[in-house]
């Protein structure tokens, strides 16, 4: 973080840029008479906001996310089936679309929108609270309040259990409702026939995958979106272009190299028949020890990264919109907050 020098009276002036609106303040006094600075606060949202804008930002940001780029999500989710019915095989994911709404109608790719929206929210909310928090806290302990690169990587990890803790049961019921031929007639259905037949723990079999492979992409993630910043946005201002190349940049190094997790959590999270009884599997497959050597032996190395395509696609517009999204109520929370410090200015 930078922070500008040679300005000494607490002003704000927005660039008539519409691409780049800079704050532009050196030190505010805050309620309790600590300096804030802008340059470096902002990154952290201003240190008085509650943990309640904090979730409801992380909230916003986290629906929009996973909903606008949810049909490439069904996709992949049927990309990443092992043994797929004939019908189900595609070449690529613009094919998969056409098929899938030209076969099996056009809002067959948003089955299961309703519960990931429904876990989004509460996930998200979680994880920005949490990560806000965390990071200030470990930040003042490492590094006297400045930016900590572990402190970051150490809050986005702990951050994340809360996260997958609330997500996992709707990843579970989202992607057996998007697999094809699902036997679901709804949300609702799927729910209580996965209780009633494998029992509340298969809601949860997919939670040390889904940890091992979300708490990796989360470090390459950050990192990532750091050193672009770093790149392309020095000086730490709000800019949605670069907030937006380094998100949809994030998003798609961090998926590259994480799909084989993610194709191990697919397969313990749908129990695909075909590929289970193929390998005479009785019962539910569990473990992520289990569907490694289970999709190994099903396809080789070449299997673990089935769906690589579509997962990438999915996640560098997803990234961008959750980065944008978030970046932008840090920017209005925090100029909000210097307007009021401020005070009215000179008619």
């Amino acid at each position: 973080m930078q922070k500008t020098d040679g300005e000494s009276s607490p002003r704000m002036e927005l660039s008539s840029d519409p691409v780049v609106a800079t704050l532009e303040m050196s030190q505010v006094q805050s309620k309790d008479d600590e300096p804030f600075h802008i340059e470096g606060d902002y990154e952290s949202l201003p240190p008085h906001v509650s943990v309640t804008t904090h979730m409801t930002a992380g909230a916003v940001a986290g629906i929009l996310e996973h909903t606008v780029m949810y049909p490439v999500d069904s996709v992949k989710t049927r990309m990443q089936s092992l043994q797929p019915d004939p019908n189900a095989q595609y070449r690529g994911v613009y094919q998969a679309l056409r098929r899938i709404i030209q076969t099996e109608g056009i809002f067959r790719p948003l089955r299961g929108l309703n519960i990931t929206m429904m876990g989004a929210g509460p996930a998200h909310a979680l994880y920005f609270a949490c990560y806000e928090r965390v990071k200030r806290s470990l930040s003042d302990v490492i590094q006297s309040g400045g930016n900590s690169h572990l402190a970051n990587g150490l809050a986005g990890s702990v951050a994340t259990v809360l996260h997958d803790a609330v997500m996992n049961p709707a990843e579970v019921v989202k992607q057996r409702m998007q697999m094809y031929n699902s036997p679901y007639r709804g949300l609702w259905d799927c729910l209580q026939t996965v209780t009633r037949t494998e029992g509340l723990g298969a809601f949860y079999r997919s939670y040390s995958t889904q940890l091992t492979m979300n708490i990796p992409f989360q470090a390459v993630h950050f990192i990532t979106y750091e050193l672009m910043q770093e790149q392309l946005n020095p000086q730490r201002h709000y800019n949605p272009g670069s907030h937006i190349v380094s998100g949809a940049a994030a998003g798609a190094i961090s998926a590259a190299v994480t799909t084989p997790l993610d194709v191990c959590k697919t397969l313990l999270n749908t129990q695909e028949n075909v590929a289970l009884n193929s390998m005479n599997i009785s019962g539910h497959l569990s473990g992520m020890a289990n569907a490694f050597r289970t999709v190994y032996r099903l396809g080789g190395l070449p299997a673990f990264f089935k769906g690589a395509q579509a997962r990438i696609i999915y996640q560098m517009p997803s990234t961008a919109i959750a980065w944008s999204v978030y970046e932008f109520f840090k920017y209005f929370l925090t100029k909000q907050q210097l307007e009021q410090e401020s005070g009215p200015g000179p008619m």
